[in-house]
Protein backbone atom coordinates (compact mmCIF):
# COMPACT_ATOMS: atom_id res chain seq x y z
CA UNK A 1 0.00 0.00 0.00
CA UNK A 2 1.71 3.66 -1.30
CA UNK A 3 1.80 6.07 1.61
CA UNK A 4 -1.23 8.67 2.19
CA UNK A 5 -1.20 12.39 2.99
CA UNK A 6 -2.78 13.19 6.12
CA UNK A 7 -4.38 16.42 4.70
CA UNK A 8 -6.77 13.68 2.32
CA UNK A 9 -8.04 11.97 5.82
CA UNK A 10 -11.38 14.25 5.78
CA UNK A 11 -14.11 14.30 8.23
CA UNK A 12 -17.53 14.81 6.83
CA UNK A 13 -21.09 15.33 8.18
CA UNK A 14 -24.42 13.79 6.73
CA UNK A 15 -27.10 15.68 6.34
CA UNK A 16 -29.27 12.79 7.14
CA UNK A 17 -31.47 13.07 4.03
CA UNK A 18 -32.12 9.67 2.08
CA UNK A 19 -30.07 9.77 0.42
CA UNK A 20 -27.78 11.24 2.82
CA UNK A 21 -25.22 13.42 0.96
CA UNK A 22 -21.98 14.79 3.38
CA UNK A 23 -20.19 18.02 3.65
CA UNK A 24 -16.66 18.25 4.52
CA UNK A 25 -15.95 19.79 7.94
CA UNK A 26 -13.98 22.97 6.87
CA UNK A 27 -10.76 23.69 9.35
CA UNK A 28 -9.41 21.36 10.24
CA UNK A 29 -5.64 20.39 11.00
CA UNK A 30 -5.40 16.69 12.46
CA UNK A 31 -7.78 14.25 12.39
CA UNK A 32 -7.30 10.48 14.05
CA UNK A 33 -9.63 7.90 13.80
CA UNK A 34 -8.94 4.68 16.22
CA UNK A 35 -10.78 1.16 16.03
CA UNK A 36 -12.05 -0.18 19.26
CA UNK A 37 -12.47 -3.68 20.27
CA UNK A 38 -13.96 -5.12 23.86
CA UNK A 39 -12.76 -8.57 23.73
CA UNK A 40 -14.66 -11.52 25.67
CA UNK A 41 -12.05 -13.47 27.32
CA UNK A 42 -12.81 -17.57 27.39
CA UNK A 43 -9.82 -18.34 29.62
CA UNK A 44 -10.29 -21.67 31.62
CA UNK A 45 -8.42 -24.24 33.38
CA UNK A 46 -7.28 -25.94 30.08
CA UNK A 47 -5.91 -22.59 28.48
CA UNK A 48 -2.48 -24.05 29.87
CA UNK A 49 -1.59 -20.32 31.54
CA UNK A 50 -2.27 -18.83 28.17
CA UNK A 51 -5.42 -16.07 27.67
CA UNK A 52 -8.10 -17.27 25.28
CA UNK A 53 -10.16 -14.64 23.27
CA UNK A 54 -13.88 -15.32 22.00
CA UNK A 55 -13.54 -14.40 17.99
CA UNK A 56 -16.24 -12.18 17.27
CA UNK A 57 -17.82 -11.25 20.47
CA UNK A 58 -17.51 -8.38 22.43
CA UNK A 59 -18.49 -4.65 21.63
CA UNK A 60 -16.23 -3.24 18.79
CA UNK A 61 -16.50 0.78 17.87
CA UNK A 62 -14.56 3.57 16.62
CA UNK A 63 -13.73 6.99 18.19
CA UNK A 64 -12.73 10.17 15.86
CA UNK A 65 -11.04 13.30 17.38
CA UNK A 66 -10.14 16.24 15.31
CA UNK A 67 -8.58 19.53 15.91
CA UNK A 68 -8.72 22.79 13.66
CA UNK A 69 -9.10 26.05 13.15
CA UNK A 70 -12.85 27.27 13.32
CA UNK A 71 -14.04 29.22 9.84
CA UNK A 72 -17.63 29.11 10.25
CA UNK A 73 -18.55 26.75 8.03
CA UNK A 74 -22.26 25.09 7.87
CA UNK A 75 -20.65 21.67 9.15
CA UNK A 76 -18.66 22.96 12.39
CA UNK A 77 -22.01 25.11 12.92
CA UNK A 78 -24.31 22.08 12.87
CA UNK A 79 -21.86 20.05 14.98
CA UNK A 80 -21.84 22.90 17.72
CA UNK A 81 -25.83 22.22 17.55
CA UNK A 82 -26.05 18.21 17.61
CA UNK A 83 -22.74 18.69 20.43
CA UNK A 84 -25.44 21.27 22.71
CA UNK A 85 -28.86 18.44 22.19
CA UNK A 86 -26.89 15.26 22.38
CA UNK A 87 -28.09 14.01 19.06
CA UNK A 88 -26.49 11.75 16.56
CA UNK A 89 -25.73 12.37 13.34
CA UNK A 90 -23.81 10.39 10.06
CA UNK A 91 -20.82 10.92 9.50
CA UNK A 92 -17.72 9.48 6.67
CA UNK A 93 -14.20 9.24 6.92
CA UNK A 94 -12.74 9.40 3.86
CA UNK A 95 -8.95 8.87 2.82
CA UNK A 96 -6.81 9.64 -0.21
CA UNK A 97 -6.84 5.93 -1.25
CA UNK A 98 -10.47 6.02 -1.69
CA UNK A 99 -11.10 4.20 1.53
CA UNK A 100 -14.40 5.44 3.09
CA UNK A 101 -16.06 4.49 6.45
CA UNK A 102 -19.61 5.78 7.40
CA UNK A 103 -21.09 5.64 11.14
CA UNK A 104 -23.59 7.06 12.97
CA UNK A 105 -21.75 9.32 15.93
CA UNK A 106 -22.55 10.83 18.66
CA UNK A 107 -20.20 13.99 19.27
CA UNK A 108 -18.94 13.45 22.89
CA UNK A 109 -16.52 16.34 23.36
CA UNK A 110 -16.33 19.81 21.59
CA UNK A 111 -13.84 22.15 22.83
CA UNK A 112 -12.93 26.38 21.98
CA UNK A 113 -10.09 27.83 22.63
CA UNK A 114 -8.26 31.45 21.31
CA UNK A 115 -5.86 33.98 22.07
CA UNK A 116 -5.87 37.68 22.16
CA UNK A 117 -4.68 38.24 18.54
CA UNK A 118 -4.91 34.69 17.30
CA UNK A 119 -8.02 32.21 15.59
CA UNK A 120 -10.50 30.52 17.54
CA UNK A 121 -9.43 27.01 17.28
CA UNK A 122 -11.59 23.30 18.47
CA UNK A 123 -11.24 20.10 19.16
CA UNK A 124 -13.93 17.59 19.06
CA UNK A 125 -14.31 13.70 20.02
CA UNK A 126 -16.62 11.50 18.29
CA UNK A 127 -17.93 7.89 19.44
CA UNK A 128 -19.98 5.47 17.06
CA UNK A 129 -23.12 4.48 17.72
CA UNK A 130 -24.16 1.10 15.65
CA UNK A 131 -22.23 -0.38 12.81
CA UNK A 132 -19.03 1.06 11.32
CA UNK A 133 -19.36 0.38 7.66
CA UNK A 134 -16.36 0.15 5.63
CA UNK A 135 -18.36 2.02 1.89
Amino acid sequence: MPAERGSAFLLKLGSGGDPVSYTTVAGLKTTQAAINGDPVAITNKGSDGWRELLSGAGVRSMSVTATGIFTGSEAEVAMKGLALDGRLAPYLLTFEGGERMAAQFLITKLEYAGDFNGERNYSISLESSGPVISA
